[in-house]
């Protein structure tokens, strides 16, 4: 690592502080975190299990709940580790390339998930408004598709950043991260050299991903919910609407949490910082955690597996 005028030139190792203004309390912090992240892994694991061995449950919209379940444990794996080496172990460094890769997945499962909630709605779109051709739509083919499509819209609208990173930015002015984990902005702005290329590919990345997937679910849940309305038998109108509580559940948190921290890290400069901190640290563990417990309780197809699983007498 060579040091010029004060500058650094391309660091081999970057220090992550955890969440500034809180390192006396963050062993505490990583108490509720990682029992979040236990019962994320343990819960969309059951859920894994339970649709991968019950055939009925071999649906779109099933199918659709295993993927985002796995995106769930991948994106919580991909930080909580690390942060509890930083709260609990005093293991603050992670070398410059394992940093970009860790943000690469982080923003890259990010809008993997984005995606699964946008197709999840299309599901229940097509599923109320033209049920007769639901099955015809929501083919084998057509899964796989849309699975290694989310996945390389991702993976590819995400890449850039790092390229960005590693071939433009090569003086920074520190190598300590006042993050918790290694977030595309938080690198970014310990650079010396000019930084707005970067600043606005981050920012078309969110809004073509998000913006886009935010406007379409948005779309397909307001032609539902006319849809409903519009059904004669006030039994069929309340069975409809039940079946799509779960996903506007599970819709609302991870894109209100996504909206509150992307505004607060870049437009509130008068927040403390570990209110930024805490709350990107939430956003990606909170709906890994809350997911499975929505999906749980609201479906009623895997609430009664994991009933059955836990509680069914075994026969001798």
């Amino acid at each position: 690592m060579l040091i010029f005028n004060g500058s650094i030139f391309m660091p081999s190792v970057l220090t992550l502080i955890g969440i500034p203004g809180l390192e006396s309390v963050q062993c505490w912090i990583g108490i509720p975190f990682s029992v979040m992240y236990l019962s994320a892994v343990i819960g969309n694991s059951l859920i894994l299990v339970i649709i991968k061995y019950e055939k009925s449950l071999h649906k779109p919209m099933y199918i659709f709940l295993a993927m985002l379940g796995a995106t769930d444990m991948v994106l919580s794996t991909c930080i909580l580790p690390k942060m509890l080496g930083i709260f609990w172990f005093n293991l603050p460094e992670i070398s410059f390339e394992v940093c970009l890769l860790q943000m690469w997945f982080i923003h890259s499962f990010q809008a993997v998930e984005s995606g699964v909630l946008l197709v999840m709605a299309l599901d229940r779109y097509v599923a109320i408004c033209d049920p007769l051709r639901h099955a015809t739509i929501f083919s084998q083919r057509l899964l796989t598709r849309i699975g290694v499509g989310v996945t390389l819209r991702a993976a590819v609208l995400v890449a850039p950043s790092i390229l960005l990173i590693k071939c433009r930015l090569k003086l920074y002015r520190t190598t300590i991260i006042s993050h918790s984990y290694c977030e595309h902005m938080a690198i970014v702005k310990l650079a010396i050299e000019d930084i707005r290329i970067n600043k606005i590919y981050g920012l078309f990345v969110a809004f073509t991903i998000l913006g886009f997937d935010i406007i379409f679910v948005t779309l397909s849940y307001v032609q539902i919910f006319i849809t409903v309305f519009r059904l004669p038998q006030k039994e069929a109108r309340f069975k409809a609407f039940n079946t799509c509580i779960a996903h506007i559940c599970v819709f609302l948190q991870f894109y209100l949490l996504a909206f509150f921290s992307f505004f607060t890290h870049r437009f509130g400069s008068h927040i403390p910082p570990y209110v930024h901190i805490l709350l990107s640290n939430i956003y990606l563990l909170a709906p890994p955690f809350l997911n499975p417990i929505v999906y749980g309780v609201k479906t009623k197809q895997i609430r009664d597996h994991v009933l059955k699983m836990f509680f069914s007498k075994k026969t001798p």
